[in-house]
């Protein structure tokens, strides 16, 4: 069998405040296989931004032990971090996070640049990313020049530009509409069918739903591990007009 995307052991993370202890993660252990989606709620500082970071190789854990496909990775030194972030992780976060004065095309080849591929081949695979998520004819328009959806599908194409195993995204919605915020998950829900595995922070239960497991956070600590028997399907909920999108 295949090893899992995600494996977590009892992974726990302090931070100091002077002499306080502040206990993000109390010894949290979780198992995400490949393909799945699933979403991860809780209130603020219950943990989930924290457990986040680490499954995204952006911190560490104080204790315990990250596998990321059968691999431990809890104890890497930043530059390890740093290549299996570029090389095997995408993020989309809650504020897009582009580059103002670069143009759509140029923000999703950023992840490229570090890479030995020639820069034609650059442009194709950031052009194609685009056109995935429908953005192919906005490819030379700069961020300011485009919706708040337009600029997170170029942040999900820049995510999705090295072929990550992984998609992380943090609260992606949280700053949309709501046929927005829709279409959005429409995406993901695309990419998913696709073979991603998908993580996804949210404050918002509706769109949860859209996810196939939902993990519930309290005080540093999983409390719940929901399976959602019928997720909802965006393109249906997109199809079925203005009634359907405030109810769905």
């Amino acid at each position: 069998m295949a090893e899992p995307v995600i494996e977590t052991q009892d992974i726990a993370k302090d931070y100091w405040l002077g002499a306080h202890v502040v206990h993000a993660l109390r010894g949290v252990s979780v198992t995400i296989e490949a393909g799945e989606l699933v979403a991860v709620m809780g209130p603020s500082g219950s943990g989930k931004s924290t457990l986040m970071s680490i499954l995204g190789c952006l911190d560490t854990p104080t204790a315990g032990r990250y596998l990321l496909e059968g691999h431990d990775v809890s104890r890497l030194d930043d530059d390890a971090l740093a290549r299996i972030r570029n090389a095997k992780i995408g993020f989309v976060f809650q504020q897009f996070n582009l580059m103002p004065r670069m143009s759509a095309l140029a923000n999703v080849e950023l992840p490229l640049v570090y890479s030995d591929r020639p820069a034609a081949e650059q442009r194709r695979a950031a052009l194609a990313k685009l056109e995935a998520v429908g953005l192919g004819d906005r490819a030379n328009h700069r961020p300011a020049q485009l919706s708040g959806g337009q600029q997170q599908r170029v942040a999900i194409a820049r995510a999705l530009v090295n072929e990550p195993i992984l998609f992380l995204a943090d609260e992606p919605t949280g700053n949309l509409d709501t046929r927005t915020s829709v279409e959005i998950m429409a995406i993901l829900q695309a990419l998913n069918r696709s073979g991603i595995t998908i993580m996804l922070v949210t404050h918002e239960q509706d769109i949860a739903r859209y996810a196939r497991r939902i993990l519930h956070f309290r005080d540093g600590e999983l409390v719940e591990d929901e399976p959602v028997p019928a997720p909802i399907d965006a393109r249906a909920v997109l199809a079925g007009g203005a009634r359907t999108l405030k109810q769905p």
